[in-house]
């Protein structure tokens, strides 16, 4: 669950105002006003709070209401820029389009494609096949995966396929992220969009039922 304690105004009221921001295409001075009209006085400063301390704990919560997932996933990923680098967001659907998990990452690699593909078995349970791109670090995360399972005894090996066509479905997922981003101007710390782009992808998983 998540915890409200000291926190000086209703629960409903906060998750209110950070759902507004992370689904819907608003500044933290436009939210201010949005609150204002609802009669309830709450600063920009305060609103950009209760994002980075909320944001990131709904996640936790949202993945134990989630409903069984088809066994056909679609993995890929895609960046952004915090301060002149660039950080990665890890995405997966299944075939039907419905959400499975993300991460952020600072790196595209194989221990971050691995971290990845391992904490979707976690949530998630055993796929039959996962789509990907080309990508090497994918590609090695998967190899990976198969490793590990085949140690602990497990069945058959995942299926890896390769193909671009079959991973539209996840890349539109990206495409509503990078619109939602577009707004906010850029990051100035890494926690800082890790957080908020988290609450942007429980938001979508939410609108996405």
């Amino acid at each position: 669950m998540i915890s409200f304690k000291g926190a000086q105004y209703p629960k409903d009221l906060i998750l209110f105002a950070v759902f507004s921001y992370v689904r819907y295409g608003v500044s933290y001075r436009d939210l201010e006003e949005i609150m204002s009209d609802l009669s309830v006085t709450v600063d920009h400063t305060t609103l950009n709070r209760w994002v980075t301390k909320y944001a990131s704990a709904i996640p936790d919560v949202a993945r134990m209401h989630k409903e069984p997932s088809d066994r056909s996933w679609r993995i890929d990923d895609t960046y952004n820029k915090v301060k002149g680098a660039w950080v990665y967001l890890y995405g997966a659907v299944d075939k039907h389009g419905k959400i499975l998990d993300f991460m952020h990452s600072g790196g595209r690699n194989k221990p971050a494609a691995t971290k990845f593909f391992a904490r979707m078995l976690e949530s998630n349970g055993l796929p039959r096949k996962i789509v990907i791109n080309k990508s090497g670090a994918n590609t090695a995360g998967i190899k990976a995966i198969n490793k590990m399972l085949k140690g602990f005894g497990g069945p058959i090996p995942i299926e890896m396929v390769r193909r671009k066509y079959l991973n539209v479905i996840v890349e539109q997922d990206h495409r509503f992220i990078k619109r939602r981003t577009r707004p906010i101007l850029g990051f100035k710390t890494f926690a800082s969009a890790a957080t908020t782009l988290t609450g942007i992808e429980v938001a979508h998983m939410i609108h996405k039922d």
